[in-house]
């Protein structure tokens, strides 16, 4: 159970409670086990309201207590607690987390296999079957899941979480508050080839990759997602960034701080992406390309040259009647034809 004052504490993280003062010591200490929308949250449940179109469903709410603005704190019923913030979708993040499933205390699984020179910092959990690699250094707090394995020479930072079947690849550097979700691959060999003469007879050249891959603090990561180490230069992948699940981020990428990305995106080699840019789903990015801060890249665009301005970018149609995309398409092949 969670109290109204641990709420509190936890949303002014982020933001101010600004009707806190008015709270008697009863209402402080009223418990909430969890969180529902506005027309299934009961009693002991907190809700929100983030969107205007919902309203209507607010004057009927059984909630015990509900994230609101200051505009809309009058339509709040008088069995339920308002409490005012500026933004209730970002309080209501902010809340969610304390009523997240906590995996179990801090131990070291017996059929974990750790090298002797690893550094283990304090309340440390390893999971079973984890295989921790000579050198590895893991900060305090943090905890891998079962079959986490991680190579020689990585350094991850504290207050880390692990999921399952995670590899992280030697020599790589995690910051702190990361977290990484089941099936991702981190500094794995990126894919460097060169042809030789005939590549259907003698095939291709192997480039030994020979970078790190960097990831700063704060860091999401989504399951099934790969970030390949770099050639030569690391992979950095910035503070606060987010990856959704199935992306793709091959070596030598940049990612600047506090970008979002979401899934089924692929970004090919040595391109950089600028700081708070938001990438749509299914986006692809050719290699070598530069992308300033503050760009919006919309689902399943595809980036072929550099952007060097910051808005929103865009390519492709929109579904429609196969007829008339078949259409549509003639007239988009005979506009690219040379005029005669």
């Amino acid at each position: 159970m969670i109290t109204i004052e641990q709420l509190i504490t936890q949303i002014e993280q982020r933001q101010p409670v600004i009707n806190k003062a008015e709270l008697s010591a009863e209402q402080l200490c009223q418990q909430l086990d969890g969180i529902g929308s506005l027309t299934t949250a009961n009693d002991t449940q907190l809700s929100f309201l983030a969107d205007p179109r919902y309203l209507s469903s607010l004057a009927d709410s059984q909630a015990g207590a509900v994230l609101v603005t200051a505009n809309h704190r009058q339509q709040v019923p008088a069995s339920t607690l308002a409490l005012v913030v500026a933004n209730p979708y970002l309080a209501y993040a902010s809340a969610s987390q304390l009523f997240a499933y906590q995996s179990a205390s801090s131990r070291i699984h017996p059929s974990a296999v750790i090298a002797d020179s690893a550094i283990i910092g304090e309340q440390v959990s390893i999971g079973a079957f984890c295989v921790i690699g000579e050198q590895v250094q893991l900060g305090a707090r943090t905890a891998l899941a079962a079959h986490v394995t991680i190579e020689a020479g990585t350094r991850i930072g504290s207050d880390c979480v692990i999921k399952s079947q995670v590899v992280i690849g030697h020599d790589c550097t995690i910051g702190d508050h990361v977290r990484v979700h089941a099936g991702t691959s981190i500094g794995s060999e990126g894919f460097g080839f060169a042809p030789t003469n005939d590549p259907s007879t003698t095939g291709w050249e192997r480039i030994a990759q020979l970078g790190r891959v960097i990831i700063g603090d704060h860091v999401r990561i989504g399951s099934q997602t790969c970030i390949d180490r770099g050639a030569i230069d690391d992979t950095v992948i910035g503070n606060h960034v987010i990856i959704d699940n199935l992306v793709q981020v091959a070596h030598n990428v940049h990612i600047g701080d506090g970008t979002a990305i979401a899934a089924h995106t692929g970004i090919a080699g040595s391109t950089h992406i600028g700081k708070r840019c938001i990438i749509g789903g299914a986006v692809g990015i050719t290699g070598h390309i530069e992308i300033a801060d503050d760009v919006t890249l919309s689902g399943m665009t595809m980036v072929t040259k550099s952007i060097k301005q910051a808005g929103s970018y865009s390519s492709g149609t929109a579904a429609m009647p196969t007829a008339n995309w078949r259409r549509a398409a003639v007239r988009f092949r005979q506009l690219g034809r040379d005029e005669r």
